[in-house]
C-alpha cells in the first residue's frame, strides 16, 4: 500500500516464523507504506496451513513485507515484483540480509502488468497490494489465469473503493482496518 510520506526511514516487524520479530526497513523519501502489522496479522491466521511449501507471488512489492513473511513461515518460493528500482534492491537486500537463499526468491523491477503478462509461472498465492490510486480490477483479471486450481488471492484496496468484483467465485474472507479493505479469494 503506498501513500505520500517523506523523512525518516521506519520499519515494520515479521510477526511470525524463522525471522520473527525482524525488522523489514522503509525507505525514507519513498511513497511505500506497507501493509500494516494487524493486517497481515490476520491474512497470516486466514493463510495458516497454506503457506508451507507455497510458491507465492507478491505482486506490487513495496517492501516485500509480505512475500517476506510468507517466507519466513515455510513458503518455497517467492517471487517480487516491484517497478520501482530502487524499492526492489532494497527488498533484495533485505533478503539477503535476513539469509534468505537464491532459490527462496526472485526480484523482478517491472510493472506488475508487464510482469504477469510475460510469466509462464503459476502460483499457489498471489498478493495484491497495489498503490491506493490505482483500480486492481483488470490486474486482478489479468493475474487469475496464473493461479493455480484452489491458489488463493489476497487483495488490498483503499476502503472507498472497496474489494474488486473477482473474475469467477467469490471473496472467501474479508476485512476492514482503518482506511483499508482487504479480502481473500479461491482460484
Amino acid at each position: 500500500m503506498r501513500s505520500a510520506r517523506g523523512g525518516a526511514a521506519s520499519a515494520v516487524r515479521i510477526i511470525a516464523g524463522r525471522w520473527r520479530g525482524r525488522r523489514v526497513t522503509v525507505p525514507a523519501d519513498t511513497a511505500i507504506r506497507p501493509t500494516p502489522n494487524r493486517v497481515r496479522e490476520t491474512l497470516f491466521n486466514w493463510l495458516q496451513g497454506r503457506i508451507e511449501g507455497a510458491c507465492c507471488l507478491d505482486l506490487f512489492a513495496g517492501t516485500g513485507a509480505l512475500g517476506i513473511e510468507a517466507l519466513s513461515r515455510g513458503a518455497a518460493h517467492v517471487s517480487f515484483v516491484e517497478r520501482d528500482r530502487v524499492a526492489a534492491a532494497a527488498v533484495r537486500a533485505q533478503l539477503l540480509g535476513l539469509g534468505a537463499q537464491d532459490d527462496e526468491f526472485d526480484v523482478t523491477p517491472a510493472a506488475a502488468e508487464r510482469f504477469v503478462q510475460r510469466t509462464q509461472q503459476r502460483f499457489d498465492i498471489v498478493f495484491l497490494d497495489p498503490p491506493f490510486a490505482l483500480e486492481v480490477t483488470e490486474i486482478l483479471n489479468l493475474v487469475w489465469p496464473q493461479v493455480k486450481a484452489g491458489g488463493l488471492v489476497y487483495c488490498e484496496q483503499a476502503l472507498e473503493r472497496g474489494l474488486p468484483p473477482l473474475p469467477e467465485g467469490t471473496w472467501i474472507k474479508t476485512g476492514k482496518a482503518g482506511a483499508v479493505c482487504f479480502g481473500l479469494a479461491r482460484a
